[in-house]
């Protein structure tokens, strides 16, 4: 069974669920995780971890994320994307006020998350309540947009604003943000600080940490994320969608990003060195020294050990304390 880390390029109109078989057929393998879901609407990055790569899942989650996103104003839906039932209208922003919004929405704020969502409240998910007509009180949480870009805007005849006192019907803008952020909340928010409302018509992530979409399988047959190529978008029947898969699964194995300090490094972790005399104290789960490394421990981030050129596994340094996170066994 591999161990690993396979990038794919989920599609639109797929769930990420249903992404994880084109890997689990490629690979003979029930054991696969994937850090981070997409909406069915969405397309583009999934990281997903095979075999004992699954105990990094959590870990690999707190990296920081990067999307593109086309905004459509004029109209919010119950779940801030197209799929959803409209629930407002109103007028069209100006492109001016558009502008000073994702100003204000660039760095760190209070969120509060779509109703929507898989996140849970009183031990139930949001989405399950919001379907059963039932609405609770949902708690903001701290986010950080770390950058936002606005690479196009159109009004409402498909022209490109040009000035401040344009109406904007479409944006196209790229975010980074922290974990936990929704981009369509993000929306939501901004239109609503240009006195209009809005929700997402598409939306793409492009990065997970130091993951890049570019190096996904299946990248190639996603569609040029536009304004443009939104309006015009085919999207694949769910027929289509299953020959996309079947043609991937045989390149999957072609994708799999071993267990090496390459690709710790890719996983934000910093790398530490077991020396040798201490592997079986280590494997065996033994109280954890730093005399048992060859270098310095780092506090910042989690430490991937090495020894023998394998990956042994994960620990932590927390107020002077050390802690194991996992130890691959079976190596």
């Amino acid at each position: 069974m591999a161990d690993g880390i396979v990038l794919f390029a989920k599609n639109s109109g797929q769930t990420s669920f249903s992404s994880l078989f084109t890997i689990k057929h490629g690979l003979n393998t029930k054991k696969v995780g994937h850090t981070g879901t997409l909406d069915s609407f969405a397309d583009g990055l999934l990281v997903v971890c095979v075999g004992s790569a699954t105990h990094l899942v959590k870990y690999i989650t707190e990296l920081d994320k990067e999307y593109e996103a086309v905004i459509e104003f004029g109209s919010e839906t119950d779940t801030l994307e197209l799929t959803g039932n409209v629930v407002k209208t109103a007028e069209l922003p100006k492109y001016g006020d558009f502008i000073k919004a994702v100003d204000k929405w660039t760095g760190e704020n209070d969120q509060i998350p779509p109703s929507f969502s898989a996140i849970h409240v009183d031990g139930k998910r949001l989405s399950d309540l919001a379907r059963n007509g039932k609405s609770v009180e949902i708690p903001s949480r701290k986010i950080n947009v770390y950058k936002s870009e606005i690479l196009d805007c159109r009004n409402d005849r498909n022209e490109k604003c040009t000035g401040d006192s344009d109406v904007v019907k479409y944006a196209h803008v790229a975010f980074t943000v922290s974990k936990g952020t929704y981009i369509r909340s993000l929306a939501r928010d901004i239109a609503n600080d240009c006195t209009s409302c809005a929700h997402l018509a598409a939306l793409r992530r492009n990065r997970v940490g130091n993951f890049e979409l570019k190096n996904a399988l299946g990248y190639e047959t996603l569609p040029k994320f536009c304004i443009d190529g939104f309006l015009n978008q085919k999207l694949l029947s769910p027929e289509e969608l299953k020959s996309r898969e079947r043609g991937l699964e045989e390149d999957v194995k072609n994708y799999v990003f071993e267990l090496d300090e390459k690709t710790a490094v890719l996983c934000g972790f910093n790398i530490l060195f077991l020396k040798p005399d201490f592997i079986s104290d280590f494997q065996n789960g033994k109280k954890l020294n730093k005399s048992m490394f060859e270098n310095q421990i780092s506090e910042k981030s989690f430490n991937a050990v090495f020894c023998q050129d394998k990956f042994r596994g994960l620990i932590s340094l927390e107020n002077g304390n050390l802690s194991y996170c996992f130890v691959r066994s079976g190596i």
